[in-house]
């Protein structure tokens, strides 16, 4: 009957197990992100699970449930202790009463003293609990830390290429505006210059029309003799006497 069980038992977990492998086989993007809904991190249990007798799992009765019933689990044990002592398997010599003592002094010191051990070795494991949980979520903030600093340092690199065309239209400016500071003083000097070559001209015309209304009236000066200057003067002063009025 057993055997039967346990060939079933294989049968049914079988394809249990090819639909696994092929699972497993399958190509999984890493890159992409944890459904933690679908498929929470694994959190280590805090207390231990569920057991019989002090030592036997619930799982192991509950394997037996769907097959055997509830009293499947007890007749089975009955039946492999009894199997074990009939076959002389288990011997039940001086040393097996000697494992029940020492079992009896297990138990009795798991009640006595398990309470306090078990508080002790939770507290050291809280501790070092602790101390991993800390790590991590040091690890993990200096981590985003770093993430943002380097957005940051990204975010001031793609600014760099802003600054070096601002840099590059001020430099420009002030090219046009050196550029423009040049032709102005070309433009002055050589204003000052044209100034200068008109002034020079209007001078030479001035001094060229003093010297020849000069060189004219000298000439005409030792042109007129005595004589007719004489003449001339009292023609003047009979052109007066006429245009004077006759009553005077």
């Amino acid at each position: 009957m057993l055997s039967r069980l346990a060939l079933r038992s294989l049968q049914e977990a079988k394809p249990v197990l090819l639909g696994i492998r092929s699972t497993s086989s399958t190509a999984v993007n890493k890159s992409s992100e944890r459904d933690e809904v679908n498929f929470p991190h694994p959190v280590r249990p805090i207390e231990p699970g569920k057991v019989r007798m002090g030592f036997i799992p619930e799982e192991w009765f509950k394997f037996f449930y769907p097959k055997t019933g509830v009293t499947g689990p007890y007749m089975f044990g009955i039946g492999l202790t009894t199997y074990l002592c009939s076959k002389e398997i288990l011997v039940m010599e001086h040393e097996f009463y000697t494992g029940i003592t020492i079992l009896i002094m297990v138990v009795f010191a798991v009640k006595k003293f398990g309470k306090g051990v078990a508080a002790y070795l939770d507290k050291e494991i809280d501790e070092i609990e602790g101390v991993w949980v800390n790590y991590r979520k040091s690890s993990i903030d200096s981590i985003k830390k770093a993430i943002e600093e380097e957005k940051k340092s990204q975010w001031e690199a793609q600014g760099q290429s802003i600054l070096f065309d601002a840099k590059r239209e001020n430099i420009a400016i002030q090219l046009e505006t050196a550029y423009r500071e040049r032709l102005a003083n070309v433009q002055s000097e050589v204003k000052k210059r044209l100034d200068y070559q008109l002034e020079m001209a209007n001078v030479k015309t001035r001094i060229e029309q003093k010297h020849m209304v000069d060189w004219i009236v000298n000439s005409v000066r030792t042109a007129i003799t005595p004589a007719q200057e004489a003449a001339a003067l009292k023609q003047c002063f009979a052109d007066l006497k006429a245009l004077a009025p006759k009553d005077a």
